[in-house]
């Protein structure tokens, strides 16, 4: 969260209708999203169902600010939690280790890092042990039926492929649908 937080505190106000790696999101709707994950996984961490296909709402102030705010209410949400041994079970995925939805934050937070620097001309070179360790939990965990073109309303689109010896980021994003080499 925090390596997303500072790509977010990055993005210039005349960044924020330019196009993302994220076909169908501008900067600030990226943005948005970003802030609104935030609240969907302290909901689950506290033991709430979040609506996963609801909109984010447009954030109308400084989201960079906001987005820290809610970074750390889901920090003390999570640490609230207390033990996250064991299994859950989630639906269209069965029984899942209890920390799965603390993997998939670091994974969509990783991601979407990366989507939102690449749009704005930031670093891609972003913190290794996240993206390695997101890399390794997506590959493992993302399942054919969540891959669709985002024109079909898929979260994840396509593997693209890239080099083995690509940078990690990119390998990530390739995974995910993106193509590291457009916006």
């Amino acid at each position: 969260m925090d390596q997303a937080g500072e790509v977010l505190a990055g993005v210039r106000d005349d960044q924020q209708d330019q196009a993302t790696p994220c076909r169908s999101w501008t900067v600030a709707q990226l943005g948005d999203h970003l802030v609104h994950d935030l609240h969907q996984f302290t909901l689950t961490a506290t033991g709430g169902k979040p609506d996963w296909s609801k909109p984010a709402p447009a954030v109308t102030q400084d989201r960079a600010a906001v987005f820290r705010k809610g970074a750390a209410d889901l920090l003390d949400a999570w640490r609230k939690a207390g033990d996250l041994t064991g299994t859950i079970t989630l639906p269209g995925m069965g029984e899942v280790p209890a920390r799965f939805p603390v993997d998939q934050q670091t994974a969509e937070f990783a991601v979407h890092a990366w989507d939102l620097a690449k749009a704005t001309g930031q670093s891609t070179d972003l913190d290794p042990e996240v993206g390695q360790v997101s890399l390794d939990w997506i590959q493992g965990t993302l399942r054919p039926q969540f891959r669709a073109k985002e024109t079909d309303g898929g979260a994840f689109g396509p593997e693209v492929p890239v080099a083995d010896d690509a940078p990690l980021y990119d390998r990530l994003a390739a995974f995910t649908g993106r193509h590291p080499g457009q916006i």
